[in-house]
């Protein structure tokens, strides 16, 4: 008898190149496909029927013992695999975050005391600057979370509170506390004279750039430094008020006259010389880059059918697999290019500024731009090239491993990318210094310089690389060896000479904004007098 059952199988199952002797003899005789079942069934059935498809079981059936334990071993094997990746790769994220209160250290602010050390103030004895910078490394004595303090001296920026500007600009420091050269002489002479336009505001300085990074300075440099402020002015108040009230040479009705020379006594100026604004500013450096990453990688599998119809033979020779590469690399870039520009307009349409006029680094500015009207074609390019180094990478790894790894790639690229690019690496453990080298680290550095124009030379990124201290492109001629000792005798001999607007001062001493705006018209005009008199005797460049 012929083996029907044993032949059928094999040629439905394809385990034969072509069908076997006995098949044909069978399908010859019976016609159709017609099956011995159906003609014995027409027979009456003499010999049985035979069995037609596999009827379903339950789970625990005796008959699938076998194929539980396999699949059960799989299904233990993925889920170890999947929890020891949770495990490795969500740790990165959390632990950039780790050892943040430890390393708040690591946040460098410069104090630079310049009070009493610039003529003509060398004959007062000076109080406002040592006791600050007394503070300031007492707060490093602490054993809790403290800013880096260092203590500058003034030469080290050329006696020039602007160049102390120009290090934080820099990022030679987060940030800078600066006490000015006549803090204390003009407080001693506020309250010796009963200085109704004097200004405690004016005795320091704390310099940031917030578009160095939003985050650190609001979570981490602001608080501390506002803490450190409310301390001193407290400390300083009480110590200033004993001296003043023991010192029975002052008349009272100066200190009534000038009552902030006795409380606050003295303040903080605060200048953010490129304030993180506007807030539609925000996904352009932080969450929106992701979806460089996102966009890039399920390109891959939107064009990779498109790219595999030159490999499948259909009325066409398949083309050579490293033209294949060559062409996948090529409509790769070309994609990115055109998906990138896409996603550039996204923050043009939100109006984000592309066209502001560039800003000295060392005064405060709002968004400008250093390529002017061409900044949005820059701001293309640079998302062009982080698509393609990103997009690039995926393209590698999904034709290496293929699917369902793909996923655990494209969860591993976002987080190893996101906790070296959205959080200051000064405040992560060093393990994560390779971020630097990351693709999405350089574009947010990158898309920061282009939206508020902080540290955007090309020579000065390679100084901070070297470990150097940036010059200037451009260099201002240098100044005359007589420029700085001339330049504060004029100032003292106009600040002591007649003021042009003593009778106005006279007539409106009770309204303090006007004493405020005349007396800056004053120190005005003394500046005025100042730079005339110095391009006179050619001491100016």
């Amino acid at each position: 008898m012929v083996n029907v059952e044993t032949n059928y199988d094999r040629e439905v199952d394809g385990t034969g190149n072509e069908r076997s002797p006995d098949f044909r003899q069978w399908w010859n005789t019976h016609g159709n496909g017609e099956s011995e079942a159906s003609s014995k069934e027409n027979d009456g059935g003499e010999k049985g029927a035979v069995s037609g498809p596999p009827q379903p079981v339950p789970v625990f059936d005796r008959s699938l013992k076998k194929l539980r334990s396999k699949v059960f071993g799989s299904w233990t094997r993925m889920v170890l695999i999947l929890c020891t990746f949770i495990l490795v790769v969500l740790s990165l994220y959390w632990g950039a975050l780790y050892h943040v209160e430890s390393n708040t250290s690591s946040l460098n602010v410069f104090v630079v005391d310049f009070d009493g050390t610039q003529p003509p103030y060398l004959s007062v004895e000076p109080m406002v600057g040592p006791m600050i910078t007394q503070t300031t490394q007492m707060m490093l004595k602490s054993p809790l979370p403290h800013l880096g303090y260092i203590n500058r001296p003034p030469s080290d920026f050329a006696n020039d509170p602007m160049q102390v500007r120009q290090a934080v600009y820099d990022f030679d420091a987060w940030a800078a506390i600066i006490i000015n050269a006549n803090a204390t002489a003009l407080l001693q002479a506020a309250a010796d004279q009963g200085n109704a336009s004097y200004d405690p505001l004016g005795a320091c300085q704390i310099v940031y750039v917030q578009a160095r990074q939003q985050e650190t300075h609001a979570s981490y440099i602001l608080p501390q430094l506002n803490a450190l402020q409310t301390q001193i002015v407290s400390t300083f108040g009480q110590m200033w008020t004993k001296m003043v009230l023991q010192n029975t040479s002052i008349p009272i009705t100066n200190l009534q006259a000038a009552p902030q020379a006795l409380s606050p006594a003295i303040g903080f100026s605060q200048y953010n010389l490129r304030p993180f604004t506007p807030a539609v500013s925000t996904p352009a450096v932080t969450v929106g880059l992701i979806y460089l990453i996102i966009i890039a990688f399920f390109s891959f599998s939107f064009f990779l059918p498109i790219y595999m119809k030159f490999t499948t033979p259909e009325g066409h020779p398949p083309i050579l697999f490293w033209k294949l590469i060559l062409m996948r690399y090529l409509g790769a870039n070309l994609t990115y290019l055109f998906m990138s520009l896409a996603y550039s307009f996204v923050s043009l349409a939100f109006q984000i500024p592309f066209s502001n006029p560039n800003a000295s680094e060392s005064i405060v500015a709002n968004n400008p731009n250093a390529d002017g009207k061409a900044t949005f074609v820059v701001y293309w390019m640079i998302n062009f090239i982080g698509m393609s180094a990103l997009g690039l990478a995926c393209e590698n790894v999904a034709m290496a491993i293929g699917q369902p790894w793909m996923a655990l790639w494209l969860i591993f690229w976002v987080i190893s990318n996101v906790s070296t690019s959205f959080y200051s690496l000064d405040l992560a453990p060093k393990f994560y210094y390779w971020g630097y080298a990351w693709p999405l680290h350089n574009v947010v550095e990158a898309s920061r310089n282009i939206d508020f124009v902080i540290n955007m030379h090309a020579d000065s990124i390679e100084a901070i690389a070297r470990g150097e201290r940036r010059e200037d492109i451009t260099p201002s001629p240098p100044l005359s060896p007589e420029y700085m000792p001339k330049r504060a005798e004029l100032i003292h001999e106009f600040i002591h000479g007649p003021c042009p607007f003593h009778e106005q001062l006279d007539s409106i001493s009770s309204v303090v904004g006007s004493l405020r705006d005349l007396s800056r018209a004053w120190v005005s005009e003394i500046n005025n007098k100042v730079m005339d008199q110095l391009l006179r005797e050619g001491l100016f460049p």
